[in-house]
């Protein structure tokens, strides 16, 4: 199965739910896969491409909300979609505080359940769109030599190249070197280009890159 769709996985111990989920997810146009336990979930390759999760909350062995807990655990950006017949407000209180993006009660709307892929998916998508756009930004950091971190430093602090001079006791002629050489590396003309390449990793960072 092509890892670049949208796909749905679904992890619910009733194969008659998820084989109607799949009939369903298959006609809105989505590809999904489906398991009988969380356990034969975690048995799954991580899926590089853009997914979400169907999830029941009650089943035998590892349950939804365990299954949950171990993906936070490992950091995991999946979005999780929780659909279960027992709508106890405690639990879904809890499922949401761990980062659910919804708690769907059975038997589930069909449009209610596919709006609420669809939102997940997006958000699935906005978070690898940054997570990329953050390793990039770092990949350019990585280019950047100790001094030419100490001027980007100043510069995102708003700092004149004058200013900057006086500080790391350096010619102001060398900070529009070593500025020069910043807007290079980092493939960018302008400070407000140079601002937004930033924002995708933090000052902290870049100062313990430095370091």
């Amino acid at each position: 199965m092509a890892e670049n769709k949208h796909c749905v996985f679904i992890v619910d111990d009733d194969s008659a739910v998820r084989m109607g989920l799949t009939r369903l997810l298959h006609s809105a146009g989505y590809q999904a896969e489906s398991f009988a336990s969380a356990a034969e979930f975690l048995q799954r390759k991580p899926h590089d491409g853009n997914a979400c999760l169907v999830l029941d909350v009650r089943m035998p062995g590892i349950s939804g909300t365990e299954l949950q807990k171990k993906l936070n655990e490992n950091d995991t950006d999946l979005p999780v979609i929780f659909l279960t017949g027992h709508g106890d407000v405690p639990l879904a209180v809890d499922a949401m505080k761990q980062g659910a993006d919804d708690f769907l009660t059975k038997p589930v709307d069909e449009k209610i359940l596919l709006d609420a892929v669809k939102r997940a998916l997006f958000r699935h998508r906005s978070v690898r769109s940054e997570q990329l756009k953050a390793g990039q930004a770092q990949a350019h950091l990585d280019k950047l030599t100790p001094r030419e971190l100490e001027v980007l430093q100043n510069i995102l602090g708003g700092a004149t190249n004058k200013q900057i001079a006086y500080d790391l006791g350096i010619a102001e002629k060398t900070v529009k070197i070593h500025r020069g050489k910043v807007m290079q590396k980092l493939n960018v003309s302008s400070a407000a280009e140079l601002g937004w390449v930033c924002s995708f990793t933090s000052i902290t960072a870049i100062k313990n890159h430095k370091a």
